[in-house]
């Protein structure tokens, strides 16, 4: 069965001796649980984040698809599995938005992310334009499609899926329980057809806009909604150990 998830995305927050105090305080306040609890700090906290151990699951914010070469400034897979991140995120909006990430570069990363036997947190997500158009659906079928493209069916269970409106990151605004899970079950059908209703059902799908402790419950309630790649609320203890109870609270543990 798929996993529920509640991913921490610190984006570019917190420097090491911060991400270590910040870890300590997390394993202070987060409930017991038998649910994923996965933090994706920056690459300079990524080994205080391993060496903190359980419960987390560590995450980097991106790579790069290549495994060595003459490319400044980026960061390979081997470097990251040496050090033990065990998962990374693939597209985030942040990146396409900002530093030109497109759906062919996603496709490399998340077949490197795969032979590399890391998770890839796949993120795809429509502008407020395509969403207010009504054009949202084709938009995100063909991203999560480009995604995984080369992708075998074999593969396809280990792969994660955050839909995140961008219209609803950063902005305080968030998707209605609704109109998630609409998005959720449209992915987790588009799932079905590229590969099969079996392996649909295997592939967990993530939240990724704005959940909070206030509206957690409410998204996690839905059928398709495996859990949440998580923004600000991840970098405040209480808040997202309010949002780990809430999964506990309303989805049956899954191994």
């Amino acid at each position: 069965m798929r996993r529920i998830i509640l991913a921490g995305n610190w984006k570019m927050n917190q420097t090491p001796s911060q991400a270590q105090v910040l870890l300590e305080e997390l394993k202070n306040s987060l409930p017991a649980t038998k649910h994923t609890v996965a933090v994706f700090p920056p690459y300079l906290a990524l080994t205080q984040a391993v060496a903190a151990g359980e419960p987390f699951l560590v995450g980097a914010q991106n790579c790069h698809f290549e495994d060595k070469g003459a490319f400044t400034g980026e960061i390979s897979l081997p470097m990251l599995s040496e050090i033990g991140v065990k998962a990374v995120i693939v597209g985030h909006s942040e990146r396409r938005q900002y530093f030109g990430e497109t759906d062919e570069t996603v496709n490399k990363k998340t077949l490197a992310v795969l032979r590399a036997g890391l998770i890839p947190v796949i993120c795809i997500g429509e502008t407020l334009p395509q969403r207010e158009s009504g054009a949202y659906a084709e938009v995100l079928k063909g991203q999560l499609c480009a995604a995984l493209s080369g992708v075998s069916a074999q593969q396809v269970p280990y792969v994660v899926i955050a839909y995140e409106p961008v219209w609803a990151i950063g902005t305080g605004v968030t998707a209605s329980a609704q109109q998630a899970e609409e998005v959720c079950a449209m992915l987790r059908e588009q799932l079905g057809l590229l590969y099969d209703a079996d392996r649909a059902l295997q592939v967990s799908i993530l939240y990724g806009g704005s959940m909070n402790a206030g509206n957690a419950a409410s998204l996690l309630e839905m059928e398709n909604i495996d859990g949440g790649l998580i923004g600000g609320a991840s970098l405040k203890p209480a808040e997202f150990a309010a949002i780990v109870q809430a999964a506990n609270d309303v989805k049956e543990a899954r191994v």
